[in-house]
């Protein structure tokens, strides 16, 4: 569900569009039948990866290129970056900060998270 088409305006390629979230499914328990109950916006461009901690209370998604949108009539850079979310008791999705990556020409291909240690 990412912005994967672009557009061309004022001479640059932009991303057309996408739902750029992250999308939050409650499991029947007898079917195993999955129903989508939140759709959480990553306040960015093209999540690509995203890691639960182990307490099972933060999602971490990344965002994996900075990308040209345009705003208005105007055109602005997103860049790569991390959207930190709390989980909530029914696995609900609160969106807490984002946080913005210079990768310069490069992509953060992948992430995840380990524990410090003690």
């Amino acid at each position: 569900n990412r912005a994967e088409q672009t557009v061309d305006y004022q001479g640059k390629k932009v991303f057309k569009g996408g739902e750029n979230s992250i999308v939050v499914y409650a499991i029947d328990q007898s079917t195993g039948e999955p129903t989508p109950i939140q759709h959480a916006d990553t306040h960015k461009i093209h999540p690509r990866t995203f890691h639960i901690d182990p307490s099972g209370r933060l999602l971490v998604a990344q965002h994996n290129l900075p990308v040209d949108v345009r705003d208005g009539d105007t055109i602005k850079t997103l860049p790569a970056g991390l959207s930190v979310f709390r989980i909530a008791d029914d696995g609900k999705l609160t969106f807490v900060r984002g946080y913005d990556i210079d990768v310069g020409d490069s992509t953060m291909f992948w992430m995840g998270m380990v524990p410090l240690p003690t």
